[in-house]
């Protein structure tokens, strides 16, 4: 099942999608909510086209955003980092959320390399504490594109993760969620990126250091994991900083993060306040 989360009016609302239409649910309100009132999936009679909605993230209120670096041996290696040990833990914060067709916005006053990761996204459906890696996908809701998007200069200038990781808008994700039933084995998924129709990263979440199955089960021992909760789970090789020469995003351009099952996110950029 795609669970999309959409505007209507002023309101966020969630909707079924099936082709290319938003079946929305009988449930009037967002999906933190929905979650609280135990999932519900009743819809509405009369189906909307999907060409006509606004999309809005899939997870607008996430009670956290948990991210792993260097959970790509290739991308480890780009940046001359070993393979770490144990995951890489690091956070982002919720404002940074937004949704497909949003855009990514920044400050040239605050930053000037900022660039694009493409991850698979996990959305946790139940209140999970130290469960064993056997257990840990049935306490998967979901799973949707992300982008860690990251102002290098704040990043590696801080000496760690979460100011340059945490702008406003630096973490889309979307279309919509699909289903851990309809997704089954997350570690065969290919994930790339695009810029400006340019392939960037190609690779498949089978070459993670860390599966989705050891990353609830291990960060799961260290705090409990919320319904809502979201972890991005490290990006391939690509990126752009590491690239000879760098390539940063710019005003204007299209960023596309496209993951098998799933489907592909796609956020513009736009500098403001310079």
């Amino acid at each position: 099942m795609k669970l999309a989360q959409f505007y209507h009016h002023t309101e966020l609302r969630l909707g079924i999608i099936k082709e290319d239409e938003l079946m929305p649910l009988a449930f009037a309100g967002d999906f933190q909510s929905w979650l609280s009132a135990g999932k519900p999936l009743t819809t509405v009679a009369s189906a909307l086209p999907l060409a006509q909605i606004r999309l809005a993230a899939p997870v607008n209120r996430p009670g956290k955003i948990i991210a792993i670096g260097l959970n790509y041996a290739e991308h480890a290696a780009e940046g001359k980092r070993d393979n770490p040990t144990e995951p890489l833990i690091f956070a982002k914060f919720p404002n940074s959320v937004i949704g497909p067709k949003e855009k990514i916005t920044w400050s040239t006053k605050i930053t000037a390399k900022v660039d694009f990761e493409a991850e698979l996204a996990v959305v946790i459906g139940e209140q999970t504490t130290a469960c064993k890696p056997e257990e840990a996908l049935s306490k998967v809701l979901g799973y949707t594109c992300g982008n860690d998007v990251s102002a290098r200069d704040l990043q590696f200038g801080d000496k760690q993760w979460v100011r340059g990781k945490s702008l406003d808008t630096f973490c889309p994700l979307g279309p919509w969620l699909v289903t851990a039933d309809e997704i089954g084995n997350p570690q065969n998924l290919a994930i790339r990126s695009r810029l400006n129709g340019q392939l960037m990263q190609e690779s498949n979440t089978a070459d993670m250091i860390f599966p989705v199955a050891e990353l609830v089960s291990y960060l799961s021992r260290h705090f409990t994991l919320e319904p809502g909760d979201l972890i991005m789970t490290g990006t391939p090789s690509g990126v752009g900083v590491f690239r000879e020469p760098p390539i940063f995003m710019e005003d204007g351009d299209l960023i596309e993060i496209e993951i098998e099952g799933i489907g592909t996110l796609k956020n513009q950029c736009r500098i403001v306040g310079s």
